[in-house]
């Protein structure tokens, strides 16, 4: 959401150009290239505050070049990291001076629980829905097609309906806008030319890489996995106790998010690569659709922050720095 991290973050349309992706956070950007990142706020007094950190990895390092297999923990590093940043951005848009980032400990724990809220909102609550309609006598059992089609509705349903709730919040919405300044700020860094506030100005607030398309995907292919898979399972595991029964399923559906999660990775990936077309219009079309709710215009002085971060994210060596004009308003930390 805010946090549309893409996970697809080196993934681009030029081969040339190196591997940039970015996140909104409080009052700031954080900007991925390769195995760091920069993270750009902008502090009470005005100035920008910029801050380069190593990437954290999770697993072993050969296990993010495996096919099929790197989806999940890829998405993971991506949550931990920008749990990180976010934590760290909330401390210094509010005038905070503590240098001392979030241990593993604490990251770890943050994260547990954003992902049990999740599993809660968009696996639990949507399958006890969908058994409720089942008790109304509109849809099936897990056995049949209408439970999961039910199901399947919910989950959309929510994860819609969450996002459009919280961008009615005041500080959600500058964090939409700031994701807004890090697409047009990378839009103007692939098209080859300056990277200024003028030109990101110009820039789409949408992008075809950005996180939200992941998460639809993750959604879309649990939902036909668990059409076909659950009824499946019950035919070969089937116990009398329904409440067992739900519950084991439940899980199962828990378990799926990491496969779901890295064949997503990978159609996201196909789909960010064909060319414009047909094909690529339709698997695009409904990840740019929702970047209407995730992303808002921003503002210049919100442009500026992101082409901060991105201008620390590559470095002051890169033969693209050139590109950029020289840093005004700007503390390095």
């Amino acid at each position: 959401m805010s946090n549309t991290l893409s996970v697809l973050t080196f993934l681009s349309k030029a081969c040339s150009l190196p591997v940039v992706g970015g996140q909104a956070v409080m009052e700031g950007i954080l900007m991925r290239n390769g195995a760091s990142y920069a993270l750009a706020v902008r502090r009470p007094s005005g100035a920008i505050s910029v801050e380069k950190r190593s990437w954290r990895t999770v697993g072993p390092k050969g296990l993010r070049s495996k096919k099929f297999l790197r989806g999940f923990p890829i998405l993971v590093e991506t949550l931990s990291n920008g749990i990180r940043a976010l934590n760290r951005s909330a401390d210094l848009s509010c005038g905070g001076d503590d240098e001392k980032p979030m241990g593993r400990m604490e990251t770890a724990f943050t994260l547990l629980f954003a992902l049990g809220m999740a599993i809660v909102l968009f696996v639990a609550a949507p399958h006890a829905l969908a058994l409720g309609m089942q008790w109304l006598g509109l849809g099936g059992g897990m056995e049949g097609f209408t439970f999961h089609v039910w199901d399947g509705l919910y989950k959309f349903l929510m994860f819609v309906g969450y996002i459009a709730a919280i961008s009615l919040l005041p500080d959600i919405r500058r964090v939409f806008q700031y994701h807004g300044a890090e697409h047009k700020t990378i839009h103007a860094f692939e098209a080859g030319g300056m990277v200024t506030v003028a030109t990101a100005r110009q820039g789409s607030r949408l992008h075809p890489r950005c996180g939200t398309t992941f998460l639809l995907f993750v959604l879309s292919l649990a939902i036909l996995l668990h059409t076909v898979l659950v009824p499946l399972m019950l035919m070969a595991w089937h116990p009398e106790s329904a409440p067992l029964r739900h519950a084991g399923i439940v899980l199962f559906k828990i378990l799926l998010i990491v496969p779901v999660s890295s064949l997503a990775y990978e159609l996201i990936r196909w789909s960010a690569v064909l060319e414009d077309g047909f094909w690529a219009k339709l698997l695009r079309a409904p990840g740019l659709f929702l970047q209407y709710l995730t992303t808002r215009e921003p503002d210049d002085a919100q442009l500026e922050v992101a082409v901060a971060a991105l201008r620390e994210a590559l470095g002051p060596d890169s033969p693209y720095a050139e590109r950029f004009e020289p840093a005004e308003n700007t503390v390095m930390e």
